[in-house]
């Protein structure tokens, strides 16, 4: 136990020490004023728009105002010889039983 106090107290006397050293830096020590210029050239001065001579073309979202009538799936007669009726499916057309 008393190594475990010990090693606590000297931990605690270290973090003092720390923030010591952090509160004389905050007192002590003034920061000093400078100027600073930095050059940005023209071409960041521009807006994006006038910058970039890309032409953008607009897409037509606008929808026709009636719909376009849709054509019902042409369904052939069936041949006298298919079978009728029963648990039998017979396709007729691909897609389409």
């Amino acid at each position: 136990m008393p190594t475990l106090i010990r090693l606590i107290v000297v931990l605690l006397v270290l973090v003092g020490i720390g923030y010591g050293a952090m509160y004389a830096l905050t007192v002590f020590v003034a920061p000093r004023d400078k100027e600073v210029t930095i050059r940005i050239p023209a071409r960041d001065l521009l807006p994006q728009a006038q910058r970039d001579p890309l032409v953008r073309r607009e897409i037509d979202t606008t929808r026709p105002t009636t719909p376009a009538p849709e054509a019902a799936p042409a369904v052939e007669p069936a041949p006298a010889d298919a079978p009728s009726g029963g648990d039998t499916v017979v396709t007729r057309q691909q897609g389409v039983e």
